[in-house]
């Protein structure tokens, strides 16, 4: 069956909430073990981790959960196109500067003078093609994959392909279909059997939002647990906060390492792991499992079925 071409998937000019998938080619575990040659790339999901706090730092696409596995990767990317005209033509260009640096003779990225920023704003084309692709998804994900790609094969005295073709994307309409993806993204480890508990799941959203909170007790004892780090500080600072305030009014705050502060969910950050960590429980296990009391509450807010919540999780 053809695939749907992106273009009919993502609205670029529009805000939307979407899930990617990138496979390894021949789906080979060229992220983890290799068990054909016995070679351990585990070291390689740093790099894209790495890579994907840079693309958050620079462009207006939020990540809003990822989990990197041994041979494919899970994203969910909220496209900002509604922030990049907040931005200056000069820090657009600095943006841009960032993603596609000059090198040296040595590779090194070298800083941009005020004649390379100047070339680039003193076209308006030039800069209204930029500010889409700062806000385009396509773009981060091509961002993502050519470079680790190039890095792997570099260092595997290689060439050819490296990913299975594009990427998949699908559109998430409402916060239910948003809530069940993220769970179902930051479970992948736990239903891999790879990882026995969220906290243990590294190279995934949840393990850096656990971290967060591990942070912040620790800096500011048991009674600060709920307390929020700078996004320098915080391991999660990266990523978009769950939390939605729905009586937020204004246009959302600039974060230093990520285009906005919005959040994306009615719950809390407790609430989410809470009901991660209950859902991991019932479906590592392998058992029906029955929603608990205490969260369905949760469930009932965005108007869920606790009867299918694990079936919908598991067959997202």
């Amino acid at each position: 069956m053809a695939r749907i071409p992106r273009k009919l998937v993502i609205d670029n000019f529009v805000v939307g909430v979407y899930h990617c998938v990138q496979r390894c080619v021949r789906r080979a575990y060229l992220c983890g073990l290799d068990r054909s040659s016995g070679k351990n790339y585990n070291y390689r999901k740093k790099w894209i981790e790495k890579r994907l706090e840079h693309l958050a730092g620079q462009m207006a696409v939020e990540v809003l959960g990822c989990t990197i596995m041994s041979n494919h990767l899970h994203l969910i990317l909220r496209n900002r196109p509604d922030v990049v005209p907040t931005w200056s033509d000069e820090e657009v260009a600095r943006r841009w500067w960032n993603l596609c640096p000059r090198k040296d003779k040595k590779g090194k990225p070298l800083e941009p003078t005020e004649k390379d920023l100047e070339r680039m704003t003193k076209d308006p084309l030039r800069m209204l093609v930029l500010r889409g692709r700062l806000s385009s998804i396509s773009w981060m994900m091509r961002f993502l994959v050519l470079l680790i790609a190039r890095r792997a094969n570099k260092e595997d005295g290689c060439t050819g392909g490296f990913w299975e073709g594009r990427y998949h994307c699908q559109r998430l309409l409402d916060e239910a279909a948003l809530l069940a993806c993220s769970l179902y993204v930051d479970l992948n480890p736990i239903r891999a059997g790879i990882a026995e508990t969220p906290e243990t799941s590294e190279f995934t959203a949840a393990y850096n939002r656990i971290r967060a909170m591990q942070q912040a007790a620790r800096r500011n004892g048991a009674e600060g647990v709920d307390d929020e780090l700078s996004d320098a500080e915080a391991a999660d600072g990266w990523l978009s906060p769950i939390y939605l305030d729905p009586t937020s009014v204004g246009p959302p705050a600039p974060g230093t390492r990520r285009a906005t502060n919005q959040g994306f969910l009615s719950l809390k950050r407790s609430e989410y792991l809470a009901l991660l960590d209950q859902a991991g429980r019932q479906i590592r296990t392998g058992k029906p499992g029955a929603i608990p009391a205490d969260c369905k509450p949760i469930l009932e807010r965005i108007g869920l079925s606790p009867t299918t919540w694990i079936e919908t999780i598991q067959h997202f």
